[in-house]
Formats: C-alpha cells, structure tokens, sequence
C-alpha cells in the first residue's frame, strides 16, 4: 500500500519559513516526478514546485527565489522549504508522486501565514 504523508505545516507570520516533509512508504521516490501542491480555499490546486527522478527542478512563478524543494532518498523523503512566506501562500500543501500513468498523493497539510 502506498503511503505520502506530510508533516510541518502550522501557522507562521508573513516573512517566516517553514519546511513541509513528505515521507513515502510503498514506493521508491527516487523513480518518480515529486510534486508540491497548493489549493487555497475556493481557487484551483496549483503546482508549486517539482523535481524530477534526475533532480531538476522547477518552480511556479510566485515562489521562485522563496521556496526550494529537494530529496533524500535514503530517508524516502521530499522537502519544501519555504521562506519569506506570505498571507498569500496561504493553502492546504499536498505531496505528489507522479510516474508514467501513476499518480500518488498525500492528505495535505495546513500553512497559514498571518499578516
């Protein structure tokens, strides 16, 4: 059974960081195309940020410069660092695993940045 499960988010001030984790179980993450999601509350979810099985990166405009996301293999384990957070950034943060016609994600968690 596969398994993302994310963990770090809370309520942060604008200008905070925080780092959201994502540890997988069931799958071997090196192998897939790893996603963080965003949906804010009545708006689309967006991808935020992805890096390949070959660790290129990319990044949606709005958090370019601000947030990083990277993995470690050995710990099965995806990270977004978030810095210079904004009220706007506000939204649930979903994992994503994506491989060919795979398609893996987690329960999201909850970051909210007061203003």
């Amino acid at each position: 059974q596969v398994q993302l499960v994310e963990s770090g988010g809370g309520l942060v001030q604008a200008g905070g960081s925080l780092r959201l984790s994502c540890v997988a179980s069931g799958i071997t993450l090196s192998f897939y195309r790893m996603g963080w999601y965003r949906q804010a509350p009545g708006k689309q979810r967006e991808l935020v940020a992805s890096i390949s099985s070959t660790d290129i990166t990319n990044y949606v405009g709005s958090v370019k410069g601000r947030f990083t996301i990277s993995r470690d293999n050995a710990k099965n384990t995806v990270y977004l660092r978030m810095n210079s957070l904004k009220p706007e950034d506000t939204a649930v943060y979903y994992c994503n695993a994506f491989k060919t016609v795979v398609d893996y994600w987690g329960q999201g968690t909850q970051v909210t940045v007061s203003s």
